[in-house]
């Protein structure tokens, strides 16, 4: 007999939490009781699911004691200020802000690549999801650091609109026919226009010059590859794409491994789509928008390095980048755990 759970979801009228909301049916996820949790300005909504309508209550006032599981998609705020009252209720949480990744006792969690991490959650029954633009990285990059190490990644990624949230999406639209229409623009999302332009700006400027995003990526592939000498430069750009994240990625390995071994490795690779043929390419809007693989290609040989290789990684950053990814934790966690 299948064992369901009652699960919360917090922050379900996001664009995580509703694509959670929508994989949860695909995956036929053990739900026995669902409670979906927003601010106070969701009140009186509801949301159908499964010809279902669950009425959204209000995070401030919510009794946890109610859920057993609960997946947080909010922000560090109130992430901080909620997890433990949840964790204190009995839940085990699966949260998406990037408050607690940087724990030392809180697994970071991508299923293909650490798994082994989840038995930690037992520590503090938390278990943090990564940045959207690292799990795709770690996916891609785990089996050829496994093979050969990696002495140093160079990544650029390109950051569709959706990773800022619904108010990103409606600006991409409203400049792009502002502009098409010969009329001026006020950025309100970004600092400067989104539309028809790109930004290589993706969250705060911290002291050292890079953004909070590109350390997100550095400290994060450390912690999930467990080594902390790895050596990571990244790049983050905003661009006028509404889902799916790419990155344009340059490798360093220890020990020598040409593309077309490395092709090998990836073609056999967990959660991999690698992509060869007359154009070698995925994209986000074409390909990866909707799809739960990561996707792999342009693997070359790097000709200015003997160790180098070349890829680009695609993923549709609110699937496997977010929900798909805690979605596939809670099923391991509840296959090896519960």
């Amino acid at each position: 007999m299948t064992v369901r759970y009652s699960v919360a979801v917090v922050g379900a009228t996001g664009l995580v939490g509703s694509t959670l909301l929508s994989i949860f049916q695909e995956r036929k996820f053990p739900i026995k009781e669902l409670f979906l949790i927003a601010s106070e300005q969701s009140l009186g909504k509801k949301i159908n699911i499964g010809n279902t309508e669950h009425p959204i209550y209000p995070l401030s006032s919510f009794d946890f004691r109610q859920t057993n599981l609960a997946f947080f998609c909010v922000s560090n705020e109130l992430a901080a200020n909620y997890i433990p009252k949840a964790t204190d209720a009995g839940n085990i949480v699966i949260d998406k802000s990037s408050f607690f990744r940087h724990y030392p006792d809180v697994p970071l969690l991508v299923p293909e690549v650490n798994i082994n991490d989840l038995i930690h959650y037992r520590n503090k029954n938390i278990i943090a999801n990564p940045n959207c633009n690292t799990i795709p990285l770690a996916v891609a990059l785990k089996p050829i650091y496994d093979a050969v190490g990696i002495a140093r990644i160079n990544v650029v990624t390109m950051q569709s609109v959706s990773g800022t949230g619904k108010d990103a999406l409606f600006e991409l639209r409203q400049q792009s026919a502002q502009l098409l229409a010969n009329e001026k623009i006020q950025p309100t999302i970004y600092a400067k226009q989104i539309a028809f332009n790109v930004l290589p700006h993706c969250d705060d400027f911290q002291e050292n010059g890079y953004t909070r995003e590109e350390m997100k990526i550095v400290l994060e592939l450390q912690k999930i590859f467990n080594d902390k000498t790895l050596a990571i430069n990244s790049t983050s750009v905003r661009v006028p794409v509404f889902c799916g994240h790419a990155a344009a990625v340059h490798l360093e390995t220890k020990d020598k491994l040409t593309a077309s071994q490395a092709a090998q490795l990836l073609s056999h690779a967990e959660g991999v789509k690698l992509t060869t043929g007359r154009y070698p390419y995925s994209t986000p809007a074409g390909d990866a928008a909707g799809r739960d693989e990561v996707f792999v290609g342009r693997l070359r040989d790097d000709i200015s390095c003997d160790n180098g290789l070349d890829l680009w990684v695609v993923a549709d950053n609110l699937r496997k980048g977010a929900a798909l990814n805690a979605i596939q934790i809670a099923e391991r966690l509840i296959k090896n755990y519960l």
